[in-house]
């Protein structure tokens, strides 16, 4: 390997965002820390990274944040940041983390750089590393913090800042590594696609101060009963939209592996509609206009149920899950009467009482629809209803994803028959939620693109008839590699897989 062993993680911003679940503790807080640097002592300083921080800070106080704001943050004080951030949440809150400035991506880490990162040319990959702040262990530190829920934002979509006239400069092939070893729960967006870079302005008659990304992002935070998902899809298609009227192309990916529904600025807008208000109007002016809306209050209690959807070929399980003992569980969809889920041959030995079924089934055509759930607590109590959004085609894609990732020694198999072949069958059957599949042969640089068939959202995994399920290798090969780029935008981790171990079969 040569002294181009990492690449830039500038040339692409990126934006995370990540829920951790775990039971609530206490009453959620919601905090959050934002930082923003410009001024850099030995890279290139910024103009916008500042002002991305502070606009992220005021939308979250519309939120109902507790925003601490951070700006031209060297080492020292990064850390001095971060410990303070740690030291202000706990089990049970909701955490959001902004950074805006240089990234740097290493050997497959990304690494957040502080202003008195120093200049660093071919093979001074330690010197980066040891004065920068790596962005995996903010994740492990708010999962030691054990908070509800933690959002990491991180748009550092800058040019390199260690490219120098007349030097080597640390620096590849472009782009940011994929973070796709987050656990379940995980939510990530990047400000533009793989190896896209992403845009500060549109034109020098653009006289926004902010990113082109940090502006729409922040505005869609603000709209009423948008969960994550919808934020992510939003900004993606707006961004997209005003990057292509310069020519440019700019597409923010998002990865969603989160287990429920989050919602930073009240619940879905059909129920907050068709719900009566609980309270006088006046009780949540603190924070107009963007106040948790007063419809169906439980959906935004800390012990709403979790929903987990799975595609069979019989249609959709609806597995939930509850934090509180129950003694039972109903649901419906519409305004028809509550269904009660039944109950399983086992004891609970929270409760001493036979378990609730956990689960449903809806058909294989079942719409787009919210399902109420509400379960009867140890004392009795009935809690609920709760709201949960069906979508078919995003619960889909999410689980046909969530298979790809666990299965990933399988996307490809080899066979000696009549020569070499390589079979991508496991791909066809979950290419639903892929927009794409690239491959190498013989190199570690996918740079053919393998055709899918189109995706039948009626019978998902079937496989037509009439597709091809494999390819002729010469009988030299020795080894392909594998990216995909899911629906969602995002890209995995390029797998190799060798030839040497084929059947014979």
């Amino acid at each position: 390997m040569d002294g181009f062993s990492f690449r830039s993680a500038v040339a692409c911003g990126l934006a995370v965002v990540i829920a951790i679940l775990t039971a609530p503790a206490h009453a959620e807080k919601r905090v959050a820390l934002v930082v923003g640097n410009n001024d850099y002592k030995n890279v290139p300083k910024l103009q916008k990274a500042v002002n991305d921080a502070r606009t992220m800070g005021d939308t979250l106080k519309q939120l109902g944040f507790e925003v601490m704001v951070a700006e031209n943050q060297s080492r020292q004080q990064f850390s001095q940041s971060l410990l303070a951030f740690d030291n202000a949440v706990g089990p049970g809150d909701t955490a959001f983390f902004f950074y805006a400035g240089h990234g740097f991506e290493i050997a497959g880490q990304n690494y957040l750089l502080p202003t008195d990162v120093p200049a660093a040319t071919d093979g001074q990959e330690e010197l980066v590393r040891d004065a920068s702040v790596l962005a995996d262990r903010i994740v492990e530190r708010l999962q030691n913090r054990k908070v509800r829920t933690s959002i990491l934002v991180f748009d550092a979509c800058r040019n390199n800042p260690f490219e120098r006239a007349g030097t080597r400069a640390v620096a590849g092939g472009g782009g940011l590594a994929p973070m796709t070893q987050l656990p379940e729960g995980v939510f990530s967006i990047f400000s533009a696609g793989y190896k896209q870079t992403a845009l500060d302005r549109l034109s020098n008659d653009d006289n926004s101060p902010n990113s082109v990304f940090t502006r729409t992002f922040a505005k869609e935070l603000l709209q009423p009963g948008e969960n994550l998902v919808e934020v992510a899809q939003h900004t993606r298609k707006l961004v997209s939209e005003m990057a292509e009227t310069i020519g440019h192309r700019q597409i923010p990916a998002y990865t969603d592996q989160m287990v429920d529904n989050v919602f930073l600025n009240g619940v879905a807008k059909a129920l907050a509609g068709a719900a009566k208000p609980t309270e006088p109007p006046q009780k949540v002016a603190a924070l107009p206009p963007v106040s948790v809306p007063k419809a169906a209050p439980q959906s935004d209690s800390v012990n709403a149920p979790i929903a987990v959807f799975s595609r069979h070929n019989g249609g959709w399980t609806v597995a939930f899950s509850i934090v509180d003992p129950t003694l039972g569980i109903s649901w419906r969809i519409g305004n028809g009467e509550f269904r009660e889920t039944g109950f399983m041959d086992t004891l609970d030995p929270r409760t001493r009482k036979r378990m609730p079924n956990p689960s449903i089934q809806l058909p294989a055509d079942a719409p787009a629809a919210t399902i109420e759930i509400r379960y009867i607590d140890a004392s009795g109590e009935m809690q609920g209803p709760f709201p949960i959004k069906f979508d078919p085609e995003a619960a889909l894609i999410h689980d046909q994803r969530k298979i790809l990732d666990m299965t990933a020694t399988s996307w490809l198999s080899f066979r000696e028959f009549n020569g070499l072949l390589v079979y991508y069958t496991h791909l066809v059957s979950y290419r639903c939620a892929i927009r794409e599949v690239r491959i190498g042969i013989d190199t570690t640089v996918p740079d053919k693109v393998l055709k899918m068939p189109p995706c039948d959202l009626g019978d998902p995994n079937s496989i037509p008839y009439n597709a091809q399920l494999y390819m002729k290798l010469a009988p030299s090969t020795q080894l392909m590699s594998v990216e995909l780029t899911y629906r969602d935008g995002s890209v995995s981790e390029i797998k190799t897989f060798r030839t040497a171990n084929r059947s014979t079969n």
